[in-house]
This record gives C-alpha cells, sequence and structure tokens, in this order.
C-alpha cells in the first residue's frame, strides 16, 4: 500500500538513494513499459517546480519508451531486491522481460505513469525538457574520456515530480 506526500516531506539522503540504493527509471504504459537501473540523476528545484533529472544513453531500450511518453518513474526500492536492480541494468528489454523475470508488480499512478507494487518509493514524474549531453560542453575533460570512451552522450530528461508515492 503506498501512501501519497508532499515531495519536501522527503528525508531520505538523495546521494545514497541515487548512488547507492539505484533506481529503476521506467516508461510507457502499465501494460507496455520498459525499465532500466540508474544511479545517476538529481532532485531538486528548477522553473519553480520540484523537479527529477535522470540521463539514458542512446543505445538503451527505455530511451524509446521515454520518448513516446509524457511520464516516467523513478523508483527506489530496499535492499532486498538488489539482485533484480543489477539484473535490470544487464540486461535489455529487447531480448527479455524483465518485469516478469524480476517478479515485479505494475501498477498506475493517477497520470498513467507505470511503477511496481515492490517499490519503496516512487518520483512520478511528467517531462519537461530533454537534451542531449555534449562532448565539446565537458569543462572537466577527464569526465568525457573516463565516462564516454564511445561517445554515446547521454539523453537528460527533466521532470516535474507530481506525485511522490511512499510504501506504508
Amino acid at each position: 500500500m503506498f501512501q501519497a506526500m508532499d515531495p519536501k516531506a522527503l528525508d531520505q539522503n538523495v546521494f545514497s538513494m541515487l548512488a547507492d540504493q539505484w533506481m529503476l527509471i521506467t516508461a510507457g504504459t502499465p501494460e507496455h513499459c520498459n525499465t532500466m537501473t540508474a544511479s545517476w540523476g538529481g532532485l531538486g528545484v528548477l522553473w519553480n517546480k520540484n523537479v527529477a533529472m535522470c540521463v539514458v544513453r542512446p543505445q538503451r531500450h527505455t530511451l524509446t519508451f521515454l520518448e513516446a511518453g509524457d511520464t516516467y518513474t523513478l523508483a527506489f526500492f530496499g535492499e532486498e531486491q538488489r539482485k533484480n536492480l543489477t539484473r535490470c541494468g544487464k540486461v535489455s528489454g529487447r531480448e527479455v522481460d524483465k518485469v516478469k523475470e524480476c517478479g515485479f508488480t505494475v501498477a498506475a499512478a493517477r497520470n498513467g505513469a507505470p511503477y511496481f507494487e515492490e517499490a519503496q518509493l516512487v518520483l512520478v514524474c511528467r517531462k519537461l525538457y530533454w537534451q542531449d549531453l555534449e562532448g565539446s560542453h565537458f569543462l572537466d575533460k577527464e569526465i568525457d574520456k573516463a565516462c564516454y570512451p564511445e561517445r554515446d552522450y547521454h539523453r537528460m530528461f527533466i521532470g516535474e515530480i507530481v506525485e511522490v508515492l511512499k510504501k506504508t
């Protein structure tokens, strides 16, 4: 069971949530969605809105779903789901049904965005902006060299957090 809450009531360390716990970025519809594990992103305030930012490489199947829809979710899980999050980061939804393999139960937020009932916390987002990262914009060239040896720069999505769901 989930309870809606104000984004300003979040009391978790967002750095730990992203880097240590990881998250699943999910887009599409409850009937047809794809998900991927991510540990890069951000939460904050931009354009007078509470926002979540995620980045997706061009070769990821989830990118197609993000581009096609108006919404996405960022879901955070307990440690008991670490194996499934690892799996969702290593295999492509083009080849396998990750949702089925992980035993996840798809639910729908009020705006129809898909998320998983096994999550502990879900940020439901409405896309506001996207942009492709560019190598020429890195001021620290070591980041470009270390993170993008294949020149497969991420597409960044910024979404307004329209709903926060916390497992009760």
